[in-house]
């Protein structure tokens, strides 16, 4: 109902718009010749450094910025990208990586061998699956300025898969930033990739703005997804940061803005007469998953019982229809794992799947001891789809009884705030709402969120020996059908557990304007092939 009511306010909206793009427009005048590709993305840009956190806002700005040894491409398959070959050893155990000729760092110095191993090393102390293949990482050794080996203690058969995570990826640094501490946040975004980050024009709250690196030589292979040839196109991207989504809307429809990166379903028939506006439902095949995130160190949800209450509380219809609208714009899906692929299954999904009972969930509620502990529900009314999910959650909360302290902030607010592993009374969290590409839900390997290795997993820390032993099998697994069994049972134990609760999964319409033209239909925007007629 909120995101309705801004979208009425048409007057508002242009002259917020006028103050926001008006910089855009005097910085467009001031490079003239210069193509300029204006996108608003889907929250402000806050944190630079994409192995820090695993934001989708930074892991965008990160494919820009940074190239990767391997590439996902539209078959979900792994492609070298940075690496022009390799091999590896009949026992399995020793991989053989030579890199592309000519490769370079933004600062001119080449990219080493040296450089990727240090990025890999500080991404295997934070990606799930990074800290997976470290486990079994015997030595990291460079052979000539080109060529590194990997060497392992026993086979890793997902180790181009784990190179190649869509969200996760090790984007590869210069070894100096490499080396920064994996809990401290680089600052200095220096990569290879196909655009450099000015950094001097970066407005945290307004506005980012990437050039097209002349250095960057492109693969040859035609793009898909993140893999193949990364061509520019334009001169400049500009990031407009439009929190209102009525501005956004009408920055789109006026041209003042290329592209919009996500709107949202109820906004759709704004550009319905605009012959100039592209709109695409469903960029991603996969689509999105929408979840409800627990913090397993503080009370309430520490408690299991409390965690298995919401599974027979929380109405995926309720969800989905507040983010996505019409049913032809999501599905249930009650599966830990992207729906439609093959490690999803039914297994241990009755609570979640079954008729709603709140006198179930209140009963539970009552076993757990809950006795009013105050939960703060971090809510960022800037991400229209999050915010929906949390004043849907803050309601059934209430319902049941609970005290809910609903934090607004923006999202860049939240994210470095769920990062805080205090209690509640000294700025932590409770609960969040976020949502995650099908892409990074497949399977057990690349489903950060399902890891139960406490103070060393994703945000919430669940700790869940019996996870983390099922999930060591599910990678040793000989064959697919082992694995689809290793996924149930994976699945089964995540109803037992609750890490966090899936709430549908749901298409994300994009827009962009019809003078864009190569624009690749992937689950991230890719701004490399895009050009402005």
């Amino acid at each position: 109902m909120r995101e309705r009511a801004r979208a009425g306010r048409g007057g508002a909206a242009f002259l917020f718009l006028l103050a926001a793009l008006g910089a855009a427009v005097a910085t467009t005048a001031a490079r003239a010749g210069e193509t300029v590709l204006r996108f608003v993305p889907q929250a402000d840009l806050r944190i630079l450094d994409p192995i820090w956190t695993s934001a989708y806002i930074t892991q965008h700005h990160a494919y820009m910025v940074y190239d990767t040894l391997f590439a996902l491409d539209e078959h979900l398959r792994p492609q070298p990208q940075m690496v022009e070959r390799w091999s590896v050893s009949d026992d399995q155990r020793v991989y053989t990586f030579t890199l592309r000729p000519g490769l370079k760092f933004h600062d001119g110095l080449p990219v080493l061998p040296a450089d990727c191993i240090a990025s890999l090393a500080r991404w295997g102390k934070r990606d799930v699956l990074g800290q997976k293949l470290m486990a079994r990482v015997e030595a990291m050794t460079p052979v000539d300025d080109r060529t590194f080996k990997i060497a392992l203690k026993r086979p890793f058969p997902l180790i181009l898969t784990a190179l190649a995570e869509l969200n996760g990826n090790p984007f590869i640094m210069p070894e100096r930033l490499a080396k920064t501490d994996a809990d401290k946040q680089v600052t200095d975004p220096i990569g290879s990739g196909p655009f450099k980050f000015v950094k001097a024009e970066w407005e945290p709250g307004h506005k980012a703005v990437y050039v097209k690196n002349p250095d960057y030589v492109p693969r040859p292979e035609k793009p898909s997804w993140v893999a193949g040839g990364k061509v520019v196109k334009v001169d400049r991207v500009e990031w407009i940061y439009l929190p209102d989504s009525a501005t956004a809307a009408a920055a789109l429809n006026n041209g003042e803005v290329d592209w919009w990166e996500l709107v949202p379903i109820e906004l759709l028939p704004v550009f319905a007469a605009n012959k100039d506006v592209v709109v695409d439902r469903k960029p991603d095949p996969l689509g999105t998953i929408a979840i409800l995130r627990f913090n397993h160190l503080h009370p309430p949800f520490d408690n299991p019982k409390m965690r298995q209450a919401l599974l027979y509380a929380v109405d995926q219809r309720e969800y989905m229809t507040a983010v996505a609208g019409d049913p032809e714009n999501w599905r249930p899906c009650f599966a830990f794992f992207t729906c439609g692929t093959p490690m999803a299954s039914d297994a241990g999904a009755a609570p979640l799947a079954g008729p709603r009972d709140l006198a179930k969930a209140k009963a539970l509620i009552a076993e757990a001891g809950y006795h009013g502990e105050k939960i703060v529900l971090l809510d960022p009314s800037d991400y229209a789809i999050v915010h929906a999910e949390s004043l849907v959650t803050a309601d059934l909360l209430r319902r049941l009884g609970l005290t809910v302290d609903v934090a607004t902030s923006d999202w860049g607010t939240l994210l470095a705030r769920r990062a805080s592993k205090e209690p509640v009374e000294k700025g932590g969290w409770t609960l969040f709402h976020t949502s995650v590409l099908g892409t990074d839900m497949l399977d057990p390997a690349q489903n950060s969120q399902l890891r139960g290795n406490g103070a060393g997993g994703w945000f919430g820390w669940p700790t869940d020996a019996k996870m983390e032993a099922l999930r060591e099998q599910w990678l040793d697994a000989p064959d697919e059908a082992a694995r689809q069994r290793l996924a149930a049972a994976i699945q089964e134990e995540a109803f037992a557990s609750v890490p966090y609760i899936p709430l549908g999964q749901f298409n994300r319409p994009t827009a962009y304007r019809r003078a864009l033209a190569g624009v690749v239909r992937a689950p991230i925007p890719i701004f490399w092939e895009v050009a402005k007629e």
